[in-house]
């Protein structure tokens, strides 16, 4: 063997161990499953263990179809563990059929038009000297800032909510996993 074909050996083994991770760096862990930048919002978040009651909240509002379709759309997803810090009862109450309106409502305030990633948001953060408004579908800001290096949101009520999993690309736009439900 010479030393040409020793290197080029050498060079595909590395590949091959390498695929693993280089696979896992373009389709981040969500949930335990995979996320997929081919795939829709809605197609991906079926998939997470961590995202089952927000999938179920938005298929009670009726947005299914919205989520699914060309966007582009920057969610903050909220996790079970985010809507189990809810008062009891509250997730139960809300994705009962006359309650859409509320749960609507609540849902599409965590949504904002367009593909914002992180670095776009922090950028946005920088230029507003230590905060951002972005304006969500529902029609209220979302305040964002940066608090010990972790981006955080400020809603309308003035709770806070961490992003815990960023630059999840989807078809369709990106999401952020958050760790704390926002409300209006």
């Amino acid at each position: 063997m010479t030393t040409l074909q020793f290197r080029t050996a050498i060079a595909a083994i590395a590949l091959l161990a390498a695929g693993p991770a280089i696979s896992a760096a373009r389709n981040p862990m969500v949930g335990g499953a995979a996320m997929y930048p081919t795939k829709t919002i809605v197609e991906n978040a079926v998939n997470s263990k961590d995202h089952t009651t927000l999938v179920a909240a938005v298929k009670a509002a009726g947005l299914v179809d919205t989520l699914s379709g060309p966007g582009p759309f920057t969610v903050f997803a909220p996790t079970n563990a985010a809507f189990a810090k809810l008062p009891a009862g509250t997730v139960d109450t809300l994705v009962k059929p006359e309650n859409k309106a509320t749960l609507t409502n609540i849902l599409t305030y965590h949504v904002v038009a367009g593909t914002m990633t992180s670095k776009q948001i922090a950028a946005a953060i920088k230029s507003g000297g230590g905060k951002a408004t972005l304006t969500t579908v529902q029609g209220e800001p979302l305040t964002a800032s940066m608090m010990g290096g972790r981006l955080t949101l400020t809603d309308a009520k003035g709770g806070m909510s961490h992003v815990t999993i960023k630059d999840v690309m989807q078809s369709n736009g990106v999401i952020h996993v958050v760790d704390t439900v926002l409300m209006p």
